[in-house]
């Protein structure tokens, strides 16, 4: 294959098109989960109880391809470095931003929908529903405004912890700095999802009136978090086997960025 002028050699478009493949992935996993969002919840089950009611485990559908984020990040966090990670993260953001924008425009811009003169939005049909697109709009409104803040805290708490263990360890138990990162930062994510899409309106038909509501929302935290440990957990081995494989085949040292770390705090000494 012939090189761009702008790669220096064969090794480095290697390392740039892997980086391309997993940012990619990253970041449209992102934009696909943000408007898939809070479109549906995926019951799990019901329990009775004597003093808080009938009790739903649900996740938002928008919640299945999240754990693959955290397994991309994972990696570009061991391969290239906690700059090229958070340069990503910080990427996602502005992807965040645009999908929103694209969604306001698409809904200001005239359509074929007859507006209601008193609202200046879509007329409702006879079930009292919106147009497919303004129906998917607020909904993603809502789960992108959720997404944007949980995402921002969870995925730099992951990117700091991953790269914290990976220094208090010398770069080893590479199990701990995966699962102990990804698992930390879930928490954050499924605490600010639900609750802010609580706020925005978004749970209103997963939540009834027999229920404590302090009860539902821990309980759907809860079960949004279980589901994302478990998945967490699952992607040791992937994360592993990916880690290995493309070391050898990217030529990267993924303990030579703390090595170099060591041997700069050591210069440092030594000069003091």
């Amino acid at each position: 294959m012939d090189l761009h002028p702008i790669e220096a050699s064969a090794l480095h478009a290697r390392r740039e098109r892997v980086f391309l493949i997993l940012a990619g992935l990253f970041l449209g996993t992102l934009a696909m989960l943000n408007i898939l969002g809070i479109l549906r919840f995926i019951k799990l089950g019901e329990i009775e109880t004597a003093t808080w009611g009938t009790l739903t485990f649900a996740v938002a559908i928008g919640v299945l391809p999240y754990p693959v984020t955290f397994l991309c990040t994972d990696l570009i966090s061991e391969l290239y470095g906690q700059a090229r990670a958070n340069a990503v993260v910080w990427m996602g953001l502005l992807l965040n931003g645009w999908v929103l924008a694209i969604l306001w425009i698409g809904g200001v811009l005239p359509g074929f929908e007859t507006l209601d003169p008193a609202t200046g939005g879509p007329v409702l049909d006879a079930a009292q529903r919106q147009p497919v697109f303004f129906e998917v709009r607020t909904f993603a409104f809502g789960a992108t405004l959720a997404s944007m803040i949980a995402y921002m805290a969870a995925q730099f708490t992951d990117v700091y912890l991953f790269h914290f263990w990976k220094r208090v360890t010398g770069g080893k138990h590479l199990w701990l700095r995966n699962n102990g990162s990804t698992l930390a930062s879930q928490i954050v994510d499924s605490t600010a999802v639900i609750l802010i899409t609580y706020w925005v309106g978004g749970l209103a038909g997963v939540l009834n009136d027999e229920s404590p509501l302090a009860a539902q929302l821990l309980l759907l935290i809860f079960t949004g978090y279980a589901f994302k440990f478990t998945v967490a957990l699952l992607d040791t081995l992937p994360f592993y086997y990916l880690t290995r494989r493309l070391s050898v085949y990217l030529e990267i040292d993924p303990l030579a960025e703390h090595s170099g770390e060591e041997a700069s705090q050591e210069r440092a000494a030594t000069e003091g």
